[in-house]
């Protein structure tokens, strides 16, 4: 008869991964990937070290002709501080309108750099300061409904 060998193998245990923060994901090399919506503008964003430079479908910010449209798209940075200008960002926006687009690239960038620089205690700051800076504003344009021209009014009714 032959002998069957009994000892069991011990398989190594799996690690439990930290729980993700919403709204954005790391990945290896330290580039940081987010999402920001307004109205029908979606922003997506990569965050990496770099030299300060920041690209909004691939055209620099600093190009852009309307200084309020940079103002928005550049503030959440205002809030960081000096480390800001050792990275680079590059935002990729499609649909939507030009302020639309704007405030959807805002708080993507936002919610980026919560994530990368973790230690700094930014959501509270950027929820003390502005809460759509985070939170993104859910409100969407209503639907026209027949026996109408636009959502919610009628056609007038004339019996004379």
């Amino acid at each position: 008869m032959v002998e069957k060998d009994e000892t069991k193998k011990e398989e190594p245990k799996k690690e439990k991964k930290p729980a993700r923060k919403k709204g954005a994901r790391k990945k290896a090399g330290s580039v940081i990937i987010a999402r920001g919506k307004r109205k029908e503008s979606k922003a997506r964003v990569r965050i990496r070290t770099g030299s300060g430079r920041i690209y909004v479908n691939n055209r620099n910010v600093s190009s852009f002709n309307n200084k309020y449209v940079r103002e928005i798209v550049t503030e959440p940075l205002r809030y960081v501080g000096p480390e800001a200008n050792a990275i680079d960002i590059s935002v990729s926006i499609e649909g939507g309108g030009v302020m639309g687009q704007a405030q959807a690239a805002r708080t993507a960038i936002a919610k980026a750099l919560v994530v990368y620089f973790d230690k700094m205690n930014l959501k509270e700051k950027f929820n003390s300061i502005d809460r759509s800076l985070i939170i993104e504003d859910t409100r969407r344009v209503e639907s026209k409904k027949f026996r109408g021209p636009k959502a919610r009014a009628r056609f007038q009714k004339s019996y004379r």
